[in-house]
This record gives structure tokens, sequence and C-alpha cells, in this order.
């Protein structure tokens, strides 16, 4: 395991817009060289302008040769796994099957395909895995189709992979991470928001108040630089971001 972001390899996968763009802006600071990973080109050569140093790579995180790519092109000791569907923020009756399991077909699979890439080549040892999950696989999203099971599947996904790293004596971290509530500074925050506002009939503010101790994106990042570089032995691979800190699955 690293002791410091300074020096060591970062990779970000759907790190060019939203939360997966504070990550990466947070281990660039640390000094750590960056790989940020994204479908699109033009945001990741506007978010290069902008963080000069960084290394970027237009690729589709959801398909299968994907890793490879970015393994070849930087090899991490610490992966982040931050890709994020567009929701559709309406009750289950108003969506269509693509809709419905979106999330499994981008979030999930990228997951499933980088996971199975880190235990398979392998990644050296002592490299973290941090998949970014949602409070909404603990609480539930009753607007957004199976996000909330896709979130949850995330989390399952990281103990899978932790025991067969132990098994297999790999040495690898696994760990899912997930900010309790939505967050308006992101693209898909500000839509969930926005449509449990419109659902309840009530506005948005009025709708985000309402949550006790939303966490912001940097501190989700400032939780991603820490588990980096700190050791929680014994408190299991699943845990929750909050603006009150980190705590455990509960």
């Amino acid at each position: 395991m690293i002791t410091s972001l300074k020096g060591a390899k970062v990779v970000v996968v759907g790190g060019s817009r939203g939360l997966g763009r504070v990550i990466v802006t947070a281990a660039h600071q640390e000094g750590a060289d960056v790989l940020a990973v994204a479908r699109q080109p033009e945001p990741l050569v506007e978010l290069s302008g902008q963080l000069p140093g960084i290394k970027t790579l237009a690729i589709d995180a959801a398909s299968e040769n994907a890793p490879v790519s970015v393994f070849e092109t930087l090899q991490p000791d610490l992966l982040v796994i931050c890709v994020g569907a567009k929701r559709t923020a309406v009750p289950l009756q108003e969506l269509d099957w693509e809709e419905f399991t979106r999330t499994w077909d981008t979030d999930v699979k990228a997951s499933f395909f980088f996971c199975k890439a880190a235990l398979s080549l392998p990644l050296s040892q002592g490299a973290t895995i941090i998949l970014i999950s949602s409070g909404a696989a603990i609480a539930g999203s009753s607007l957004s189709g199976s996000y909330a099971g896709a979130k949850r599947m995330q989390m399952f996904m990281a103990n899978y992979c932790q025991k067969e790293s132990d098994r297999l004596t790999l040495g690898l971290r696994f760990l899912a991470l997930a900010p309790m509530f939505p967050m308006l500074e992101t693209e898909r925050g500000k839509g969930a928001v926005e449509g449990y506002s419109k659902y309840l009939g009530i506005s948005a503010s009025d709708f985000f108040k309402g949550m006790d101790s939303p966490q912001t994106p940097e501190d989700v990042a400032k939780a991603v630089v820490g588990f980096a570089t700190e050791p929680r032995v014994g408190q299991g691979n699943v845990f929750i971001v909050s603006a009150k800190g980190v705590d455990t699955m509960p």
C-alpha cells in the first residue's frame, strides 16, 4: 500500500466530469501521476488544459477491452471507478427497459470489467481499487429504476473481489465508497434532487434542506485520498461518506 499520493500512479475512470473530475483534481494536487479516463474526448481536452501534466484517455469504460487499454497507458497504484450513467428520475411505470437498466449497463458493467482485470492480470501488490457507489444502495431510490440495486451490486463486488484477492494472495485492496446524498454540484446529483422535488411537489432547495449532513464532491475526493494512503484494517470494504466524515456500512 502507498503512504502518499506524491508520485503515485492514479487512474480515475469517469474522470472528466462531476465527482470524477474533483477526484482527478485532488489526486493531481497531491502530486500523483494521474490518468483521467472518459468516453468523450472534448471534456478530457478541457481538463488537461486546466490541469497541466495529467494524462487522458478517451474510451468506453463499459467495453471489455477498456481495462487492458487503460492499464497499458498507466498501471495504477490507485484505481477509482467513478462512471455514472445519466438517470431518469421518474416512477417505474414511466421507464422503458433501457432506462431501467442503464446503470447496470454502465456503472456495474465497467466495474465488472475493471475488477476482473485487476484480479486476472493482475495489478501490482498493494494496489487499491475503489468503486464509487451511492447511498441509494442503502436507502433505495424509487424514481431511478434499478439504480439502487446496481449501486448495491458494486458493494457486493468489492467484497467478492477482496475475498478473491485474499484467496489468491494478490495483495490488492477493493473498496466501495458511497456518497450518502445527491450532490447538487454534479449533474447527476442535481438531476436527482430536481426529479424528487418535482415528484414531491416541493422546491429543490426545500428537498435539499431535508438532507442530514449532505457531503460535497470535495468530501468524497478527500475520502478517496485517505483510503489510498491509510489502512482501515478490520473495518470491512464498504464505507459511507457524509459531511460528518466516513463511516463503515451500517
